[in-house]
């Protein structure tokens, strides 16, 4: 039985990513156990974990916690994952001029 509210979606990026536990782990320098904690909120997703974990994911630290992966334009996903991490602010700036500004300032 699917959890309908997970507490974060972990395994949902780590699945989307092509991560195992055991591969996810490693790249962390942690246990596929510890993952599995992570995974299923036995175990809280500190500040810290949700870095370290959202690097290898490609992901940010809050999508962890509120956004599936299936929520999002995969193709954007993918794009940005592309992008050196030097150049995202660049990104980020050259997006936004292309953004509807609904404040109207």
């Amino acid at each position: 039985m699917t959890n309908k509210n997970p507490s974060n979606h972990l395994k949902a990026w780590r699945e989307f990513r092509g991560f195992t536990q055991e591969s996810l782990a490693s790249s962390v320098g942690t246990t596929a156990a510890v993952v599995s904690l992570l995974e299923n909120g036995q175990r809280g997703l500190s500040a810290s974990w949700l870095d370290r974990l959202s690097r290898p994911l490609q992901t940010s630290p809050g999508f962890l916690l509120d956004r599936h992966p299936s929520d999002l334009a995969t193709e954007l996903l993918e794009l940005w994952a592309g992008i050196p991490t030097e150049n995202q602010p660049k990104a980020i700036k050259a997006l936004r001029s292309l953004s509807i500004d609904k404040t109207g300032t």
